[in-house]
């Protein structure tokens, strides 16, 4: 599904020039779940960016599905997105004007999709995440944990190829957490290609693969044999 080639991502301003990425090459299959780990300041944001297409490289190939996408205008990346990739972020996202259903709602409503078929679609994506009982509050009534279920849904609704996790449970207490690594686990499971981001070794435990960046480089990637009988491709 991924590949990337020697790809490079620097940040310049007047004064200083800062590498982020080095010459990172990927290959990440349909279906793995695999976790992004290093220290702060380490490039896996900035990696995320990229392989989400908020940002572009600049240097080196991305390859999505085939497709060379590294230098897709703004415009190209958004549309994209849209059906391929959805997001979870450690900050839950969410719009505070919107209730719950509203906010799961809206990437359907930027594709487009109809009154009937988003009902449908919504109600199922917030079943499978456990909080359809609160599809009529607003997220500041909802608990940490709960609002994390919420952006889940919101990540899945459109049944995207991709879900890219930035610390998913990074402002969560252990019990929340776990339940939010569970339901990223059987999202996998059902066909879903994962990659997260995480300072937590527990989280990256519930992956099949571990990526270790150091100062923008790839150092080191471990497989997690335990786990990795659910992915079609499971080293020898």
């Amino acid at each position: 599904m991924i590949k990337t080639g020697n790809l490079k991502k620097v940040y310049r301003t007047d004064e200083v020039e800062t590498t982020a990425l080095n010459n990172v090459n990927l290959e990440i299959e349909a279906g793995e779940f695999v976790s992004v780990m290093g220290p702060s300041g380490c490039g896996k944001s900035t990696l995320l960016n990229i392989l989400g297409l908020l940002d572009n490289p600049s240097d080196g190939t991305y390859e999505f599905n085939g497709n060379e996408v590294a230098k897709l205008s703004e415009r190209q990346r958004a549309q994209f997105r849209k059906g391929n990739i959805g997001f979870v972020f450690q900050s839950f996202n969410l719009i505070d004007e919107l209730t719950v259903y509203e906010n799961v709602e809206l990437p359907l409503l930027y594709l487009g999709t109809s009154t009937a078929e988003r009902k449908e679609r919504v109600e199922a994506a917030l079943e499978r995440t456990s909080i359809i009982h609160r599809k009529d509050h607003f997220p500041q009534q909802l608990s940490g944990g709960q609002q994390q279920r919420v952006a889940v849904a919101r990540a899945v609704v459109a049944s995207p190829k991709l879900i890219l996790a930035d610390e998913p449970t990074g402002n969560l207490d252990s019990t929340n957490g776990e339940e939010v690594m569970k339901l990223l686990t059987e999202l996998n499971e059902a066909g879903t290609t994962i990659v997260m981001v995480t300072h937590s070794p527990a989280d990256a435990e519930y992956s099949h693969r571990i990526i270790h960046l150091f100062d923008g480089h790839v150092v080191t990637e471990n497989y997690m044999a335990k786990k990795y009988a659910h992915t079609p491709q499971a080293p020898d």
